[in-house]
């Protein structure tokens, strides 16, 4: 094997590789907007194995379950040997079932990670009070946090130098540093470092002597190094690009990080030890690309093996789908009620009750933005929050539309704006620096009744900060587009076009309920993660309001009407929301619902009713509560206190054990349980001409569902890492950015491990989203094959696609770049 060619440093060699790899960070949303990420995202274009054996060579990462996680799962039964024949199978692979069952019982293969000189020093210079890397990773970390902080600090720091700037500043001023040279020597070496991101990274590359060919390893290495902050830095890029800018804070971050390795070397050296560059390290980046190799050859019979319990799952519900398409499709009766749900898997749980309370009631699943491009700014408040994907931008601006008697709308506002500013200096008072002193002694005793009520057990709703300065009528006043009522024609167009990707322009029931989704919990910082994703970690309920008060208006209507879509005058939209925590649905705008409905709301509500029970009978076990599961108003109270009790760290399962993205007509999974594993968006190709709406499908429901089930994979399989570690010990970072797990360490990331486990095993199992379409090949194809991300993500193994073909009942794979038959 020749060795690397390797060629001088130049400035455009490392600025594309500061480039690259800067792009294989993938962003973390805030926590007041935390919505799942695939934190392999920047990885996408390679295939998963090859990112795998890259992540296990640099940061030390897998991709796949463990050796012992698969010798359980075929203990248990869940893998067999029909599953193993498959897998390799599939993969075309020359190995043997019987190979692949040694490997379980066989030890792991090594994830030893490429060395950075912070994990060197350790051996050379073991003075540190921590281990160099865990201190570097600390000064760092508390550095990012104040330079980012959004308001938690009553002092924040000038960030107008920026992020590198500010950090040579400090450290330079850090007298409890452990160096080995004087602090003065170190102060001055530290102030001569370049000031540009770019000018330092070039300058430390150089002087460590990085080989040309492992730069983009090395950094990429850097970054993963100090990932959660990596993250963050991600995420201002990633807005700031939505807006038409850019931020450069995550070069800057990676400059900071390259300048302690070139700090630890130089304090080496006055410590008269071994430099820690010698000894092979710099051969050692040179043959990155091999070692990369390595990890890819050693990891290949995990994947078969990941390969066959993905299999083991797909079969049963290949089975039961093309069972489905067998049967002769129904007549299907004039619905009394249509209710749209989100795609989120536990509304599959939901609706099926539903169906079951209810025969007349016909459920959609469609994504829970409810295809709303907007934002939301309640009346009187300086806040707007994106009520729509992180992959988009918002486009329109909603509030409440609170009167149009004249003066009162102002007063309203002026109301709420009076309130939270009361909250505003209370907050103020408490965080004074003169409080810490005086505070609890004069007021400690005044929360005494507070802390004691909200220790005792509650089944009410928690108060709304929305809501503040505004009594129970007023602050029923709907969130309305500005468009409904200046431009109906404009309003009109984006209604026509949300109908038609809901598969719902004709036959309307007499009641269409549009149902959002949100959760209901207390003192959790990731409470986001448990709203709705496509609502930007918030709850539905603003979109289906406004949607509601859209469909509803009689301008809209008849400018629909002149788009070829006829809403009966008799068909009104009902706003609901969906509470996955305690299983209720709250409905929102009755006093808008017609006289000659009200007999339907009625029997609507019983029916929410009863299917809210059998919903959380069917939960029950999988919280600990099957022993109230035939007592249900003892189970309908336990849930409702969980969501308000301050110490529980598993209100509800969230997303846990997502596994599949159905997109089909209902009818394909009607009566099959799916057990709350997998995403249902209605899809009739039949009425999709020119399949706008299949494209519209597959590059954003499916990408987002892509999201939700790789955090959840990665926060499982790589807690420290790709998770956010212990809630009992999260301590919440710059008033929104992410959690430190104790006081310190870098910022944590992902799923909670109490999101995932119940103490005693896992309750989401890791694999890659098995995705489900009924539609024509060729227009999955060109959808393909038009667009880079649904490639990539197919192509290179992100997840796995199958496709159902009703004309004659089959269920096909994409594999190679074609279809084969799976039955």
């Amino acid at each position: 094997m020749n060795a690397p060619v390797d060629l001088p440093l130049n400035t455009i060699s490392v600025s594309n590789a500061i480039a690259q790899a800067c792009d294989r960070i993938a962003p973390t949303w805030p926590l007041d907007q935390f919505i799942a990420v695939n934190p392999y995202w920047g990885w996408l274009s390679s295939p998963a194995p090859q990112a795998a054996a890259a992540l296990g060579a640099l940061a030390g990462t897998r991709l796949t379950h463990s050796r012992a996680d698969f010798k359980r799962y075929w203990a248990a039964g869940h893998l067999t040997v029909d599953h193993l024949h498959a897998a390799i199978t599939r993969q075309g692979s020359q190995a043997t079932a019987d190979e692949l069952i040694r490997a379980m019982q066989s030890p792991e293969p090594s994830l030893r990670a490429l060395p950075l000189l912070t994990e060197r020093m350790q051996s050379l210079l073991p003075a540190s009070p921590l281990p160099w890397r865990d201190l570097v990773t600390q000064q760092i970390s508390q550095h990012c946090a104040a330079f980012f902080d959004a308001g938690q600090a009553r002092w924040g720091m000038d960030r107008r130098a920026g992020l590198l700037a500010t950090w040579q500043r400090q450290i330079a001023a850090d007298r409890g540093l452990p160096w080995h040279q004087a602090h003065r020597d170190a102060a001055v070496h530290i102030r001569a470092l370049p000031s540009n991101p770019l000018a330092l990274i070039t300058h430390a590359l150089d002087a460590l002597e990085v080989p040309a060919s492992a730069l983009v390893h090395y950094l990429s290495a850097l970054l993963l190094s100090i990932n959660g902050w990596a993250a963050w830095c991600a995420f201002e890029r990633w807005q700031a690009r939505l807006g038409g800018r850019d931020d450069d804070q995550i070069v800057h971050l990676l400059a900071i990080r390259l300048a302690w390795e070139l700090l630890l070397r130089d304090d080496a050296a006055v410590a008269g030890v071994p430099a820690p560059t010698g000894d092979g390290w710099v051969k050692q980046w040179a043959h990155a690309d091999a070692e990369i190799a390595r990890h890819h050859a050693e990891q290949s019979t995990d994947w078969l093996l990941q390969a066959a319990l993905e299999i083991a799952y797909q079969q049963p519900l290949s089975d039961g789908l093309l069972a489905a398409l067998q049967r002769p499709a129904p007549a299907a009766p004039k619905p009394e009620v249509q209710a749209v749900f989100c795609i989120d898997v536990r509304s599959e749980v939901f609706r099926r009750a539903l169906e079951s309370a209810s025969p007349g009631i016909d459920t959609r699943g469609f994504a829970g933005f409810f295809g709303l491009p907007i934002a939301y700014r309640p009346a009187g408040s300086a806040l707007t929050r994106p009520q729509l994907p992180g992959l988009l931008a918002p486009a329109i601006t909603v509030s409440e539309h609170l009167t149009e008697e004249k003066g009162l709308g102002q007063a309203l506002t002026e109301r709420r704006q009076g309130a939270l500013a009361w909250r505003q200096r209370w907050a103020d008072l408490r965080a004074a620096a003169a409080s810490g002193f005086s505070f609890v002694e004069t007021c400690g005793l005044a929360y005494g009744p507070k802390l004691l009520k909200d220790t005792l057990p509650s089944e009410g709703q928690p108060a709304r900060w929305e809501d503040a300065g505004l009594d129970t009528t007023e602050s029923a006043h709907r969130p309305r587009l500005p468009q409904a009522c200046t431009d109906p024609a404009a309003a009109a167009s984006l209604a026509a076009g949300i109908l038609n990707a809901m598969g719902i322009v004709k036959d309307f029931a007499p009641l269409v309920m549009l149902v959002g989704h949100g959760s209901q919990t207390t003192n959790n910082p990731h409470a986001a993660s448990l709203d709705c994703g496509a609502c930007g970690g918030q709850t539905g309920e603003v979109n289906a309001r406004a949607l509601a008060d859209l469909l509803n208006t009689p301008a809209v209507r008849a400018e629909l009407a002149a788009l070829g879509v006829f809403i009966p005058e008799a068909t009104h939209f009902l706003p609901a929301l969906h509470n996955t925590t305690t299983d209720e649905v709250q409905l929102f705008d009755i006093d808008a619902v017609p006289p000659g409905l009200h007999n339907a709301l009625a029997a609507l509500r019983t029916a929410l009713q009863t299917a809210g029970q059998r919903a959380r009978a069917e939960r029950a076990p999988t919280l600990g509560l099957a022993h109230l599961a035939g007592d249900a108003p003892g189970l309908e109270r336990s849930m409702r206190e969980r969501a308000n009790d301050w110490a529980q760290v598993r209100p509800e399962w969230g997303l846990a054990d997502n596994a599949a993205f159905i997109v089909a007509p209902r009818a394909r999974t009607k009566g099959m349980n799916l057990g709350g594993r997998s995403f249902l968006h209605d899809y009739d190709w039949r009425q999709d001409k020119g399949f706008g709406v299949l494209t519209l499908i597959m590059t954003a429901p499916m990408v987002v569902t892509n999201w939700i089930n790789l955090q959840y994979h990665a926060s499982a399989l790589d807690q420290r890492r790709y998770g956010s570690g212990n809630k009992l010990l999260h301590n919440v970072v710059g008033a929104r950015l992410g959690v430190f797990e104790g006081n310190g360490g870098d910022l944590r990331i992902g799923l909670p491990l109490q999101s995932l486990h119940d103490g005693d095993r896992l309750r989401h199992t890791p694999l890659r989203l098995s995705v489900f379409i009924e539609a024509p090949r060729a227009a999955i194809d060109a959808i393909i094959e038009q667009h880079a991300v649904v490639r990539d993500l197919v192509g290179n193994g992100w997840l796995h696609l199958f496709r159902l073909d009703g004309e004659q009942p089959a269920v096909e794979r994409r594999a190679g770049g074609g279809w084969q038959a799976v039955h």
